[in-house]
């Protein structure tokens, strides 16, 4: 196809070598400082390339095991909490993530957003409902307990000061958990023990180029979502349902499926699922046009940069029944609409969006889970091609990721009980 390809090179992975990449981990798991790598030509994979036909059924019906290395583990790896854009840093943000309470809050002492889990070690109150002390500390709004960067406590007011300093003790101090800022956005890494502390130094979230490049425009929309990660991913995968009135035949071919995700090829571009949180997709011509010549150029004709436009998802598991979705467009061309048209307006229209699909959803996920997750291949019909990517993306959760998400010890299994329809549909408290 003319669309140039784009690559990601997760962790234990080779994938085949392609130009101008445009989604690539800066890290590899034999050299993990490094900031490039040389992809080289990939074996056979250990999924056999997939396709669906009009007339036949796109999931395989051959049992299909992997060995335990070749598990995915959902608490190795990085997850996103808030694009910076939508936090403030006079104030901590609360934030629920993999099950996982958390607090966001700008340390200025460090210039560093930080995530500490979010409970006091005094009584347990949510460090989320404190403040930015006057020095810059994290305050517990119940007692007054004020804690570092690092998680040390620094002051516990009702502590004497010619008594022991209690303050010191490690029971005193806050669970800190690494995070690092990457295009524009709070990732962190769901385990507080100190053998992750310098994790970042050895994987990294996906990075997106184009997020940092200022020849592209964008703009970031966030949203908190009554039904489940696992919906809500195949949703954001399936372009069939956008054009339901009118549909057509849609060409969508998976080329590998591994442990880090997939990648596949549709007419009009190319897209890729980064286990666990990342779908782009990628459009836009690689043959630049041609454009006038002047006295710059000395004569010379100058090429305008080829049009490119990406559809990005960043997709958070929050709780069973509930995730949150980021959802950017960067593009290279018409980037005065960006500057020039509010924010508030863009999000109108991606509200939209989510608010036409999010009943059925919500009530679709609770007749997965009545029928067993486990069973969707056989539940679910999917004979044609524009389900390609849902397909691949229930057989990876399957065959690689044990079939759901693993909350650890945190919950039972069940779904929330479904709200009145105007609480279900509310946007105030959800955006």
């Amino acid at each position: 196809p003319p669309y140039p390809p784009f690559t990601v090179s997760p962790p234990s992975t080779t994938l085949t070598q392609f130009s101008n990449p445009i989604l690539t981990f800066p890290y590899t798991h034999n050299n993990p400082n490094s900031l490039s790598q040389t992809l080289s030509q990939f074996n056979k994979p250990k999924l056999n390339i997939f396709t669906a036909t009009a007339t036949s059924p796109s999931v395989s019906t051959e049992p299909e095991t992997v060995d335990q290395d070749e598990k995915f583990d959902w608490l190795s790896q990085w997850y996103a909490i808030m694009p910076v854009c939508d936090l403030d840093k006079r104030a901590p943000h609360g934030k629920r993530v993999l099950g996982l309470d958390v607090v966001v809050w700008w340390d200025r002492n460090e210039s560093a957003w930080k995530v500490f889990n979010d409970m006091c070690p005094h009584r347990l109150a949510p460090l989320s409902e404190g403040r930015i002390d006057q020095w810059g500390r994290l305050q517990c709004v119940y007692h007054g307990w004020c804690f570092s960067g690092s998680g040390e406590c620094k002051l516990i007011p009702q502590a004497p000061p010619d008594g022991p300093p209690v303050h010191t003790f490690p029971k005193a101090c806050v669970a800190v958990y690494p995070s690092i800022v990457q295009n524009g956005i709070v990732w962190f890494w769901p385990s507080t023990d100190p053998q992750y502390k310098d994790i970042v130094t050895k994987k990294k979230p996906p990075y997106i180029p184009e997020l940092d490049d200022p020849s592209f425009t964008y703009r970031v929309f966030s949203r908190d979502i009554p039904y489940g990660y696992e919906v809500l991913i195949e949703n954001l995968m399936d372009p069939a349902h956008v054009d339901r009135e009118g549909g057509r035949p849609l060409d969508l071919n998976v080329q590998q499926i591994d442990r880090n995700g997939f990648t596949a090829i549709q007419p009009y571009g190319r897209s890729q699922f980064v286990a666990p949180c990342l779908y782009c997709s990628y459009f836009g011509s690689s043959v630049p046009s041609a454009g006038s010549s002047d006295k710059s150029t000395k004569g010379k004709v100058t090429q305008k940069p080829a049009r490119r436009t990406l559809l990005i998802f960043i997709c958070m598991p929050v709780s069973p029944g509930n995730s949150r979705v980021m959802m950017i467009s960067p593009r290279n061309y018409n980037v005065w609409m960006d500057r020039l048209l509010p924010r508030w307006m863009f999000h109108i229209g991606q509200n939209l969006v989510i608010d036409s699909d999010l009943y059925l959803l919500h009530v679709e996920e609770k007749k997965i889970l009545e029928a067993g997750p486990s069973k969707w291949q056989n539940l679910c019909y999917v004979p044609t091609k524009s389900d390609g990517h849902v397909v691949a993306f229930r057989k990876w959760l399957k065959i690689y990721a044990g079939g759901q998400i693993d909350w650890g010890n945190k919950f039972n299994g069940s779904l929330p009980p479904t709200p009145p329809r105007e609480q279900l549909m509310d946007r105030y408290w959800s955006h």
